[in-house]
């Protein structure tokens, strides 16, 4: 992720110890997709984040992508954004929470927008 250490060349400098993994992205995975609503749904074993994007106005939002993950695997992920998010807020200063925006019924779980 973003938050290693870099050298004096500014490549990310593993920790002593650590393997390297070398991480492929093709074409179509590399343009990313926007997302303004996150789906959060969990059981025992597994949490399902469903990313999509709802316009403005809209009674329906479309699942860009889904990702599953395993509870141990998303709390590190869940540390990896607050330790981002609090090295953003230093660097270009404080994000604003806006109220969200109303939503029409969802399914049930958990909704982050």
């Amino acid at each position: 992720m973003a938050d290693q250490p870099k050298s004096p060349s500014g490549d990310p400098t593993p920790a002593p110890g650590a393997p390297q993994i070398q991480i492929d992205v093709d074409e179509t995975t590399a343009q990313g997709a926007y997302s303004n609503l996150v789906l959060i749904n969990h059981n025992e074993n597994e949490f399902v984040l469903d990313f999509a994007y709802i316009q403005p106005a809209a009674p329906r939002a479309r699942v860009r992508a889904r990702i599953i993950s395993s509870p141990r695997h998303t709390k590190r992920l869940l540390r990896a954004l607050e330790h981002n998010v609090r090295r953003y807020e230093e660097r270009f200063g404080r994000i604003e929470e806006m109220e969200p925006m109303p939503l029409p019924p969802l399914p049930s779980g958990g909704l982050i927008s």
